[in-house]
């Protein structure tokens, strides 16, 4: 495992750390932008928002390095506390940029994650109770084996001629950024 996205969630941080020694870890963006956003009054928050934004829409490494450190500039005059908070989780949130371009989109959130966990939800809903935990079992586990066949087929997240690149790039030596997982996080 080369790199693991979720939230900032203090518990799940130390637990991937302490069985996946030397993967990267990704603080989801979106989790990120909502713990941000509380830094700064309501009606700038869109502002601010549309700014962090333009960090994950660069064409390069150097790019969202660059972008990152001028929306933290940006910040500093009106939003000091908010250009504090972007400027403390800088490596957490830009982990993604040490892999390939092609997978920055499905790498930088865990909305996939987010998004199959729904759709199971939606799918249990509709059943309400089930007869014994072996039809749980057989409606979980279809729903994972579509949502396999999506990803595999590349319809929805990372192509298996994607990933395949990926791991050559990884095999050359051209390994992700140093982004050990933090000891101590705040939300």
């Amino acid at each position: 495992m080369q790199l693991v996205v979720s939230d900032a969630h203090a518990g799940l941080v130390e637990a991937v750390g302490a069985t996946l020694a030397g993967a990267a870890w990704q603080r989801c963006r979106t989790h990120y932008l909502r713990n941000l956003l509380t830094t700064v009054p309501k009606s700038a928050q869109p502002w601010v928002a549309t700014l962090v934004r333009t960090i994950f829409d660069q064409p390069a490494v150097e790019a969202v390095r660059s972008q990152h450190a001028w929306v933290v500039e940006a910040l500093e005059g009106k939003y000091p506390a908010a250009a504090t908070h972007l400027d403390a989780a800088r490596e957490d949130l830009l982990a993604f940029a040490a892999f390939p371009r092609e997978v920055w989109r499905q790498v930088w959130s865990n909305n996939p994650q987010e998004r199959l966990n729904k759709e199971i939800r939606r799918r249990t809903d509709v059943v309400g109770i089930f007869p014994d935990r072996g039809a749980v079992v057989r409606l979980v586990g279809a729903v994972l084996a579509e949502q396999t066949d999506e990803w595999t087929e590349a319809r929805r997240y990372m192509g298996l001629d994607v990933l395949a690149k990926v791991r050559l790039r990884l095999i050359a030596g051209d390994t992700p950024g140093q982004n050990p997982l933090p000891q101590t996080l705040t939300a």
